[in-house]
């Protein structure tokens, strides 16, 4: 998913976005949803499985399109969920 732009920005060529990876902690999470609707790249989406809890966790539909702006794990009530930089 590329936003178009109406201009290119000056420095467009000197910026690296950077990729994330998304973990779950599957055993903490409670099925909001929080996260899958916030996430501004859609990342996220629900999972068909239960945890202990009989809820369903989120699953990483896109990890590619991770940026790592870590606003699943800022969103989080139950801090269930947390991205990291991937490795290059």
């Amino acid at each position: 998913m590329t936003a178009k732009l109406w201009r290119t920005p000056l420095d467009a060529a000197d910026i690296e976005v950077t990729r994330g990876v998304v973990h779950i902690v599957e055993e903490r999470c409670k099925g909001c949803g929080y996260c899958i609707a916030f996430c501004p790249r859609e990342v996220l989406e629900l999972g068909a499985h239960y945890n202990a809890k009989g809820y369903h966790p989120p699953i990483a539909k896109r990890m590619e399109a991770c940026v790592n702006c870590h606003y699943c794990e800022i969103i989080c009530p139950d801090f269930a969920i947390f991205s990291v930089a991937a490795q290059s």
